[in-house]
């Protein structure tokens, strides 16, 4: 037998209405229409599922017990096709992708962006640029649904990540300062330096900058507080102190006037790709997957 789920349907109506008419005009179907596909229901059955007088309509012994197997194979279909239409929707859906500093990194978004793509072409990406100031870059308050951030983490045990680059830290001065003349600098010769300092909003990552793991119990002097690169540009230009910063992020502050140079004695600045730990959405999953391909990164 091949019974459809449409004639299935039918038979549950009549089977409820017990009334051909009333049965139609719950399914929007003209009554002659329905009349038809119980009949062919019965033939492919073998059996008449009702009997019909011109005072009512009864379920035959066949009819009864097809009932509640019929119910439960629409209800199984219902099911299905809801599933379907979810992991439609979820191939249509937008993924939000958060980022404070550009993570670039010779070509490496676009790669993620071609793979996560090729396995998902209906789903839209949207980058957004998140100030300093929410280390999370979007994850904690859900406007990002993915974001690129460096580590360590504020509310680490919230997130996931995947380390996807990972670089040494540089120091960022004006080019007259008197350290700009080596090509190299021992951090140990910036201790007494006054430093940029990100907004304390950022807790672990504001330390990471400044470098405290390094300092042996020394607090570092600050110069100032900055909350953007163009802020942190004019505070080198200024004088006001220097920083540190990832070795990628260098093009982003020597534009005339600031320098940068390695230093020694530090260990490397990580940037990751973070989502939430209880975030299993298949999108999300996709574009993580996406960045391990591209850069075979290490979790956490």
């Amino acid at each position: 037998m091949d019974v459809h789920a449409r004639e299935l349907r039918y038979f549950v109506a009549v089977a409820e209405e017990l009334h051909f008419t009333l049965a139609a005009e719950r399914l929007y179907v003209s009554q002659p229409a329905l009349s038809k596909q119980i009949r062919a229901l019965e033939r492919q059955l073998g059996a008449p599922l009702f009997e019909r007088d011109r005072r009512e309509v009864r379920l035959t012994a066949v009819g009864t017990a097809l009932l509640p197997h019929a119910r439960r194979t629409l209800a199984a279909w219902d099911e299905a096709a809801s599933a379907v239409e979810r992991a439609k929707a979820v191939q249509r859906a937008t993924l939000s992708v958060g980022w404070s500093t550009s993570p670039g990194r010779g070509g490496l978004l676009p790669a993620i962006r071609s793979r996560f793509t090729a396995a998902h072409p209906d789903a839209e990406l949207r980058l957004r640029q998140v100030g300093w100031d929410d280390p999370s870059a979007g994850l904690a308050d859900g406007t990002s649904d993915v974001a690129f951030l460096w580590l360590p983490l504020v509310d680490a045990d919230r997130y996931r990540w995947l380390v996807v680059a990972e670089e040494p830290r540089v120091v960022a001065l004006p080019e007259n300062h008197p350290l700009a003349a080596r090509s190299t600098i021992p951090f140990a010769d910036l201790l007494d330096e006054p430093f940029l300092a990100l907004p304390h909003s950022t807790g672990p990552l504001r330390d990471h900058f400044l470098a405290v793991d390094a300092r042996a119990g020394r607090p570092p002097r600050i110069g100032d507080e900055v909350g953007s690169t163009d802020e942190t540009y004019e505070a080198l230009v200024d004088g006001r102190g220097i920083c540190l910063l990832a070795a990628g992020n260098a093009p982003l502050l020597t534009r005339g006037g600031v320098t940068t140079r390695p230093v020694t004695g530090l260990s490397p600045s990580r940037l990751a790709v973070a989502w939430h730990a209880d975030d299993q959405r298949p999108l999300v999953r996709a574009y993580v997957d996406a960045c391990r391909a591209v850069t075979k990164g290490a979790g956490g």
